[in-house]
């Protein structure tokens, strides 16, 4: 699973692979970024778990919490550039 975030001129946006099926955006985190692109904004964000793969690896609540936790840690290393 991995979580992209970028902030450009054109807004905030945070795709999301390995979670589900396909690739997908992750609209509440970017809204939140969008606001203030700061770590504790997207690890505030609470990501539903419908439509989330759980297999193994991960149950889907797992991979919910994650997609937090990991635009929050990107967020980080995106500001300590």
């Amino acid at each position: 699973m991995g979580v992209f975030v970028a902030q450009t001129a054109g807004g905030v946006r945070v795709a999301v692979t390995g979670a589900a099926g396909s690739v997908f955006r992750c609209m509440p985190i970017e809204e939140a970024l969008a606001k203030s692109f700061t770590p504790d904004a997207a690890k505030a964000v609470k990501v539903s778990a419908d439509g989330l793969n759980s297999d193994l690896h991960g149950s889907a609540a797992y991979r919910a919490a994650m997609i937090s936790v990991m635009a929050s840690r990107a967020v980080a290393a995106a500001l300590a550039r």
